[in-house]
């Protein structure tokens, strides 16, 4: 059901809304409206500007939960917004200097790091790197070559040399060394090794010792640091766990402060005897409305007012409220669309119809009950409405399979307490043998139409249409014409006479010549200077058409629910196909027959069942929610706390 909403505006001092949003918004739902739009007749209303004083506060809060995480069992604590600022502002602080020795240790990490790999590949050459950096009359150069050039090096350029390469570690790509030569052939010493494409790599002075040795001492420093960020991350993890509830209640209180804020944006302000108001206004259920109005009587800073005549004025949005057992067929309403404020909510409708069409089409006891279970497992567990929704067809289809007397496919295992669905037959005059299902379903279609078309008159009657309550195919004539009409062929169907056939042809003609007409009896109604748009004949060309698509759409409709009974005919022969593929029906009962049943059973149960579901859905939207449901109203969306 659709709840009754109403229009409220609260207004108080500027500097009180944080107190009103906290104390009042926060208990109830509503769905704020932009003040200036809404209520700046005036012209005297100016928007509520200021900058969101929490936002740092918000980001250094996200950032102590990011280390905290979000979920706690225990419960939290109730703080001011004061409180839970300084708890922000001191665990920040905390964390900040730890996070900065860490950032410090991890910088030296690095540096030694890199020392380690520009001196690793020398740990071979057994010489006191300080003595090698102090010479002066022998110049140096560590570095490498690649690999590839190494072996022209050895045969052709190191015999003729005035230079020494000692020789380091060598891997897949390079060979690394040093070499040294006398300070008078440095150059074209340099200029052949250049010549072999090697690679300068500086070696740092601060150490002393050889290559092998300074690297066991880097590893020893790099080690030692190790251990300090490890201390200091434990002494973190200690004061974020032991100021963890402390942090995730100043989070939460923080985080409504923001967003309490943030409703400034909807809010305006306005001047008086020098003082300046803030003006809130929203939806809010009617209910709702006149406690939050009861609770303010007698708070000297708040002014709440209720309008009662916004719903004539304006368009509220739309608040369902259905008991829980429905819940779940509200997504199927909301993806056709949602209800319009004061027309009917098609919920329970949908709730009712549903399952009971889906139980008709898909009866077998064993693949219901499958379904059932199912389907409720997921929607509590995962809380997916489409499992709720198949939940209670399956429980449906249960039903139905008990009435046709089938139990995963098999028909001989329980006796049906009602038909089975590809025997029974009934005689009916002018059409003679005809299966019971396909008329039971067609009548069980007709009712629903006739439904569809008493909910659209009710709708007309709430929303004060009363041109289409009476005129049109959903209206009283087109009621009128299509009851009249299926009151004669079911007596027809059932031997008796059909009387006053000239009055019944009368009215019948009349229904459709009123239907017809209905542009200038609306125009007439309206007193507009012209009755019809266009001229005569095109008038009476375009209804003739128009016509003829309402009794082809009156027939087709009735037709369409067909399907339902061949459906239900359909299951019964895919699962004997499964039980022959089983051979089941020669008597062999094994392991083989045994997996044939149950892939046989999971794919009709998986295939069909889709099928069956798609169908039940169209045969609502385009069969029943067409004729009286619009589906063009606006969800309520609440301002969350």
């Amino acid at each position: 059901m659709i709840v009754k909403m109403s229009f409220v505006t609260l207004a108080g001092p500027k500097s009180d809304i944080d107190r009103i949003i906290d104390t009042y918004l926060s208990k109830y739902e509503i769905q704020l409206e932009n003040a200036l739009v809404e209520l700046n007749s005036s012209g005297d209303l100016l928007p509520f500007v200021e900058a969101n004083p929490y936002k740092t506060l918000l980001d250094n809060a996200h950032e102590l939960i990011s280390l905290v995480g979000a979920d706690s069992k225990e419960p939290l604590t109730e703080l001011t917004v004061l409180e839970a600022k300084d708890i922000i502002e001191d665990v920040s602080g905390k964390i900040s200097k730890y996070k900065e020795s860490i950032e410090s240790f991890k910088l030296d990490k690095k540096h030694l790091m890199e020392d380690y790999e520009k001196i690793a590949p020398f740990k071979d050459i057994e010489y006191n790197l300080n003595d090698v950096l102090k010479m002066n009359y022998i110049k140096y150069k560590f570095g490498r070559i690649p690999k590839d050039m190494y072996k022209s090096f050895e045969d052709f350029i190191a015999p003729d040399m005035e230079a020494l390469f000692i020789q380091g570690y060598m891997d897949n790509d390079y060979v690394y060394g040093v070499y040294f030569a006398p300070e008078s052939s440095i150059e074209r010493t340099e200029t052949s090794f250049d010549a072999l494409h090697f690679e300068t790599i500086v070696i740092p002075e601060e150490y002393e010792g050889t290559p092998s040795d300074i690297c066991l001492d880097i590893r020893k420093k790099i080690a030692v640091i190790d251990e300090d960020i490890n201390n200091i991350e434990s002494k973190l993890v200690n004061i974020i766990q032991y100021n963890k509830i402390d942090i995730l209640s100043a989070y939460k209180r923080i985080e409504i402060a923001y967003g309490n804020f943030d409703v400034r944006k909807l809010a305006a302000c306005t001047r008086q005897s020098n003082i300046v108001f803030h003006v809130l206004c929203g939806w809010m259920a009617t209910e709702d409305a006149e406690r939050l109005l009861a609770e303010t009587e007698d708070d000297d800073n708040v002014v709440c007012m209720i309008d009662e005549e916004a719903t004539e004025k304006k368009a509220p949005p739309t608040k369902l409220k259905n008991p829980k057992i429905f819940k779940p067929f509200e997504m199927f309403v909301d993806m056709y669309g949602t209800p319009k404020y004061g027309e009917v909510d098609p919920t329970l409708l949908v709730a009712l119809t549903y399952p009971l069409l889906f139980g008709i089409m898909f009866g077998d006891v064993g693949q219901g009950l499958f379904l059932m279970i199912g389907g409720f497992l997921l929607y509590k567990l995962k809380g997916i409405k489409l499992a709720g929704i198949i939940s209670y067809a399956g429980m449906v289809s249960t039903i139905f399979g008990f009435l046709y007397g089938s139990i995963f496919g098999f028909e001989d295992l329980i006796e049906g307490l009602w038909i089975n669905p590809r025997e029974s037959m009934v005689n009916l005059p002018v059409v003679g043998n005809v299966n019971i299902v396909f008329v039971a379903t067609i009548l069980f279609g007709i009712f629903l139409i006739i439904l569809s078309m008493v909910l659209n008159m009710y709708n007309c009657i709430k929303m004060k249409k009363y041109t289409d309550l009476l005129i049109g195919p959903n209206g009283l004539t087109g009621f009128i014409f299509y009851g009249v009409v299926i009151g004669c062929i079911i007596l027809a169907m059932t031997g008796h006479e059909v009387k006053y056939m000239a009055a019944i042809i009368v009215l019948l003609i009349v229904s459709l010549i009123i239907i017809a007409i209905k542009e200038p009896i609306e125009n007439a109604l309206e007193k507009k200077s012209k009755l019809l748009e266009e001229s005569a004949p095109i008038f009476v060309v375009k209804q003739f058409f128009e016509l003829f698509e309402v009794l082809l759409s009156y027939f087709t409709n009735t037709l369409s629910f067909i399907r339902v009974g061949a459906f239900a005919i359909s299951h019964g022969i895919m699962m004997e196909v499964v039980l022959i593929l089983a051979g089941v029906a020669e008597g062999k009962i094994g392991l083989k027959a045994v997996i044939v049943l149950i892939i046989g059973n999971l794919f009709v149960c998986g295939l069909e069942g889709l099928i069956v579901g798609i169908q039940c859905l169209r045969l609502e939207y385009y069969e029943m929610f067409g004729r009286f449901y619009s589906g063009t109203g606006k969800k309520f969306n609440p301002y969350q706390h």
